[in-house]
């Protein structure tokens, strides 16, 4: 048995542009980016504190509170690990409230 051969029209993938949407010269794009900068300081804000936060606390209550049972403060870490996820959860909430409220009374003001 023998394969087909594909006949080539001339034109493949690379050569066709898809894009039908293209802005004018004339025309200013959007540039705006997709997520508010509040939201990606408060992030990386979260992530520093996951970061340092449990290391800091292991190494903190390793020989001061603890004195050298590693097992005490890898819990204490892990517990504080727990409570920046806790904190980023809540902060989260409220934003996304806050973000419904302010819908609702721009709605109540525009009728």
């Amino acid at each position: 048995m023998t394969s087909r051969r594909i006949v080539s029209t001339g034109e493949n993938l690379f050569d066709k542009d898809e894009r039908t949407n293209t802005p004018n010269a004339s025309e200013k794009s959007n540039i705006t980016p997709a997520v508010p900068t509040a939201v990606i300081y408060k992030l990386l804000g979260f992530t520093l504190a996951m970061i340092a936060g449990p290391i800091g606390t292991y190494f903190l209550t390793l020989n001061t509170i603890f004195r050298g049972k590693s097992t005490w403060a890898g819990a204490t870490a892990a517990f504080m690990a727990n409570m920046v996820l806790i904190a980023y959860v809540i902060v989260a909430m409220r934003e996304d409230e806050s973000e419904k409220l302010a819908a609702e009374e721009k709605a109540r003001k525009g009728e």
